[in-house]
């Protein structure tokens, strides 16, 4: 299995003491600049973290497209969209456009969305799930209608006094062949792995899992990751899927690495209740680079997925997180199996 390897930013930004990111328009640059120097490197994808009503990055389109006129290689990809804030035809145009501009090299991450600071965020831009409906309901139903618009499926009829009296339905334009084979569900258990499998989506593993077996959090995910597989293989889906998981990787290799990670080194996994389920939290491995390399090769969801995410603390800077991307490739990523693009057959 070819491995490949990104970065994943949530664009935080605030104008507090040690931030080298204090407004908005600092979050989008830097991360611009960081696909860039990530470019350089050799990583294969850039992600970013959409969420709304926070200083974070909130609307990916115009960002994903500025990333793809700043290079010519790199995936560029959210992680993820919380559907339930999206009007799913206009999204279509947004990422069919986006993707034409990359040449095609998105990979759309999709979801429910995740706990967030807003209080029923989504009813305040107008999406209110119906009497029967659940949140989870609402983001599926937005889904299914998105990539039926990005595959090229009429949505809507034509208007006979402007097609000389012809009938007929009308697709969403432009259309990008091939992107609705690049989205990915953000699944935060074993049940929605299966149920992506059956939507044809590509996996994007939860950097948490709402339920809690007892078992480590990587073998929960490589659980998560086989019953997805098993499912696509009976689906009988034609393509081999995409799979990824994200890890905050900090291989600590100068003073600099030290002060701000040193106190974390590797830590284990967390266990407690969000929105009164029990889930279970991936730990962060932060330590020098032959102790990281060991320890992500023993990672059992590390090993099952193709993707691997670097969650990077954007925070700190392109400066920052260029180096650290630079040792993640130099020291750590051989040892799960990845090769240079240029070394690639």
């Amino acid at each position: 299995m070819e491995k490949r390897i990104g970065f994943l930013s949530f664009g935080h930004w605030q104008p507090i003491p040690g931030s080298q990111v204090r407004s908005g328009r600092d979050a989008l640059v830097q991360s611009i600049e960081l696909a860039e120097a990530a470019e350089e490197l050799g990583v294969d994808g850039a992600y970013v973290r959409v969420h709304h009503f926070a200083r974070q990055l909130a609307s990916p389109f115009p960002l994903l497209a500025a990333m793809a006129a700043r290079t010519s290689r790199i995936e560029l990809g959210t992680g993820v969209i919380d559907m339930r804030y999206e009007n799913p035809l206009y999204m279509a145009e947004e990422a069919a456009a986006a993707d034409l501009i990359s040449g095609g090299r998105l990979q759309l991450g999709v979801s429910r969305g995740s706990p967030e600071t807003a209080l029923r965020g989504s009813e305040a831009f107008g999406y209110v799930p119906g009497p029967d409906s659940s949140d989870a309901d609402l983001a599926r139903q937005k889904t299914g209608l998105f990539l039926a618009a990005i595959a090229g499926a009429p949505v809507v009829d034509a208007d006979p006094r402007m097609a000389g009296g012809a009938a007929g339905k009308l697709a969403v334009q432009p259309q990008s062949p091939g992107l609705v084979d690049r989205i990915w569900w953000g699944s935060g258990t074993r049940a929605t792995g299966e149920w992506t499998a059956q939507q044809g989506m590509n996996l994007m593993s939860s950097t948490l899992l709402v339920e809690d077996t007892g078992v480590p959090f990587d073998e929960l995910q490589a659980e998560q990751i086989a019953r997805f597989r098993a499912v696509w293989a009976e689906a009988g889906w034609q393509r081999e899927p995409r799979v990824s998981v994200s890890r905050s990787v900090v291989p600590i290799v100068s003073d600099l690495d030290r002060q701000y990670f040193g106190h974390e080194r590797s830590s284990s996994d967390q266990v407690g209740l969000l929105e009164g389920v029990r889930s279970r939290f991936g730990k962060s491995y932060a330590a020098e680079p032959d102790v990281l390399a060991e320890q992500l090769a023993k990672d059992a969801a590390v090993r099952e997925a193709d993707t691997l995410l670097i969650t990077v603390p954007n925070m700190l800077g392109v400066e920052y997180n260029a180096r650290l991307l630079e040792n993640v490739v130099r020291y750590v990523a051989p040892a799960i199996g990845w090769v240079h693009p240029d070394q690639r057959g």
